[in-house]
């Protein structure tokens, strides 16, 4: 189980790690959204420099935004001590790193905004 905390906007935010293609380590903050449906979304940017497998053509989705065309990525995340490939969909215009709910059908999320208690696991 992680810990998380509350951030000033009240997200839901989580530390994990995002490991490279060459096994490089970058821990990070993820805010975890629910209204994002996959696992998890990236600058793509971010995804190039990790040096993570782009799989396929663009995916059209439709976002709070607008539509948006998101690069799909094959990456490897580090989350609650286990070593995971998962799909990752990268864009040009994300400025942060979101967990989608997909996590919510393997881990337990457990929010308690009154009491300050945000676990994942």
């Amino acid at each position: 189980m992680i810990n998380g905390e509350f951030n000033r906007k009240g997200e839901l935010q989580f530390d994990i790690t995002l490991i490279a293609a060459d096994e490089t380590d970058y821990p990070v903050k993820a805010i975890l959204d629910t209204g994002f449906n996959d696992w998890l979304l990236i600058n793509n940017k971010d995804a190039e420099r990790l040096r993570w497998l782009q799989e396929q053509e663009p995916l059209k989705v439709q976002t709070a935004g607008g539509i948006e065309f998101l690069d799909i990525y094959e990456g490897i995340v580090l989350i609650d001590g286990e070593e995971l490939i998962v799909r990752v969909l990268g864009g040009d215009n994300i400025k942060e790193v979101l967990l989608g709910v997909r996590w919510l059908r393997f881990k337990r999320l457990v929010a308690d905004f009154s009491a300050g208690v945000l676990t994942l696991g």
